[in-house]
């Protein structure tokens, strides 16, 4: 099983990001890794297996927390869950949140893997974006994590953001390439529902242009696939064997569990979302001792429709047999027009295809 954390505090609130945050405000911190233990202790006693193959701090910013925090928190998982064969111990960091003293505690953590939300190197660009780093600071970051000899580490970037030049994206897939990072993430910036971004983007300051994207996305591809990263899933990019154990334990369809606030888990085709709502997370585990909100039964075909399209963004790709004979219908017309391909009886989507997955996605179901 996979276990995912949510730590939603953040010192600033980005414009763009649409996942559950908030500043630490009066926010008890004790009170809350309480709650995520007694969270832990309430789902554990459910499991006959309480074995964890990937572990995965996301957020928010999980380098807010103090060590003495990260500490008490992990000591508290390790007594949930049997931590000691996890293949995948990643961490969510922001630059300017650690130094190198801090760095040594991840590695002593146990934290296998570092993902920096660097998104530029570009000061004006981060400005736009609402981070709270500099370009000098972004550079200092992964030499500090390889001096505390973590073994992996992901920088994650971002495109079309609005003011971004194609010299702009140029040059911040460069420095990060400089860096020598185990794996970058590139994704296209998205306009989601309650951010300050798409309050632009519906009076027309911001626009989304596909073509702008396009171009984007071709660059990065180029440029860092000469550099030597596998494209293995579309905004995804590693060294090899660096790719995301925990990010693919999703697309393929196991099964994960969510603790914290907003945190989402898959168990035995249930889903169920947490409160989005710290404060009342942390009275309902005092109360109930977990913190559910929305509950989904999914059936087999809801799980092969989720399978497909997040399979499809990936260069592994699908079974022909998954697929039925009026979607295999469909399939043939996306050959014949190069947006996909067939080997061994396995679909997967070309280069091409790759910009247009979710309508390709849309197009087949």
């Amino acid at each position: 099983m996979q276990l995912y954390l949510h730590i939603p505090f953040c010192h600033r609130i980005c414009p763009y990001c649409s996942f559950y945050k908030h500043t630490p405000g009066n926010t008890d911190m004790r009170a809350f890794i309480n709650a995520i233990s007694s969270e832990a202790s309430f789902y554990s006693n459910q499991f006959t297996s309480k074995k964890i193959n990937t572990l995965y701090l996301g957020g928010g910013t999980p380098s807010m927390l103090s060590p003495t925090h990260l500490s008490e928190l992990h000591n508290q998982l390790n007594k949930q869950f049997d931590l000691s064969q996890i293949k995948e111990f990643t961490f969510e960091a922001n630059p300017a949140t650690f130094d190198l003293k801090k760095a040594h505690f991840f590695k002593q953590l146990g934290i296998t893997r570092i993902s920096l939300g660097i998104q530029s190197f570009d000061n004006n660009v981060l400005k736009t974006l609402g981070r709270e780093h500099s370009r000098a600071q972004a550079q200092e970051t992964v030499p500090i994590l390889r001096k505390a000899n973590i073994p992996e580490i992901n920088i994650d970037l971002m495109f079309s953001i609005p003011g971004q030049s194609i010299e702009s994206w140029e040059d911040t897939l460069q420095c990060a390439i400089a860096l020598s990072p185990d794996h970058i993430s590139a994704y296209n910036l998205t306009y989601e529902e309650d951010t300050e971004f798409i309050k632009k983007h519906t009076t027309g300051e911001y626009i989304d242009d596909p073509e702008t994207n396009a171009k984007f996305f071709h660059l990065a591809h180029q440029l860092l696939t000469t550099a030597g990263y596998e494209h293995y899933e579309t905004s995804n990019y590693a060294k090899k064997g660096s790719s995301s154990n925990h990010n693919k334990s999703y697309w393929k369809g196991h099964q994960y569990l969510g603790l914290g606030p907003s945190a989402v888990s898959t168990i035995n085709n249930t889903r169920w979302k947490n409160t989005p709502d710290t404060a009342k997370y942390i009275r309902q585990i005092k109360s109930v001792g977990h913190a559910q909100t929305e509950i989904e039964n999914l059936s087999q075909e809801d799980l092969r429709i989720e399978r497909i399209a997040l399979m499809l963004r990936t260069t592994e790709g699908l079974p022909l047999k998954t697929f039925t004979p009026q979607e295999i219908n469909k399939i043939n017309i996306l050959i014949q027009e190069k947006l996909a391909t067939t080997k061994n009886q396995q679909l997967t989507l070309t280069p091409k295809g790759s910009l247009l997955v979710d309508s390709i996605v849309e197009h087949i179901l």
